[in-house]
């Protein structure tokens, strides 16, 4: 695992990721059922003008999205509290000198071999998810595909809501939708690359 230590969410960092395959939107490529996503042409065709007009296509935050940035502070600090780990912040992580895809963790475990993905919630979204009590299918490709970048162990998931029970857990690598993920994500930088030869013919 390669690390680029910048602060997220700064002009630098979305320069740093400009034109390449984010965990965040690894289920444009893969599903959570292990098929080719319906999403794969359009990302293709985001990530190539990124690459052209090396500009990044960021998207409008809302103001539940601004709440969960301000939010992460106070979630990072109950993790450590609530588990006793240590967690220290990275900006961007690929799996090799290659730099072709990468992911941008909440968090490294420091004593452990483990990733952290933190989600503030709305407070109904956060109840549905206690309710579930397992990792949201709209962040499984999310965090597999974070540990198939990094090759760590296993990740944390917390989703943390003030004065409600916070939903923590540990989860194992799925090992299948990782192996294919692994193809598919080479098949996509390949693509992505013909793509952006043709643009600059």
């Amino acid at each position: 695992m390669i690390e680029v230590f910048l602060e997220q969410g700064t002009p630098e960092w979305f320069a740093e990721k400009i034109g390449k395959p984010s965990a965040s939107d690894f289920n444009k490529i893969l599903t959570s059922t292990g098929k080719i996503s319906e999403s794969r042409k359009g990302y293709l065709y985001q990530l190539a003008a990124e690459v052209i007009t090396g500009e990044s296509e960021q998207t409008h935050s809302s103001p539940h999205m601004t709440r969960g940035t301000e939010m992460e502070g106070e979630s990072h600090c109950f993790f450590e509290l609530a588990t006793g780990i240590t967690v220290r912040k990275t900006g961007v992580c690929y799996p090799d000198d290659k730099k072709l895809y990468l992911c941008s963790p909440d968090g490294l475990c420091v004593e452990e071999q483990a990733g952290l993905e933190m989600k503030n919630p709305m407070a109904k979204t956060h109840v549905k998810y206690l309710l579930d009590n397992k990792l949201p299918t709209d962040y499984f490709c999310q965090v597999h595909g974070s540990l198939a970048v990094t090759g760590l162990d296993y990740w944390y998931f917390l989703s943390y809501y003030p004065n409600m029970q916070p939903l923590l857990l540990r989860v194992e690598p799925d090992v299948k939708w990782i192996d294919k993920f692994e193809v598919e994500i080479v098949s996509f930088v390949e693509e992505l690359n013909e793509i952006t030869k043709k643009l600059r013919q």
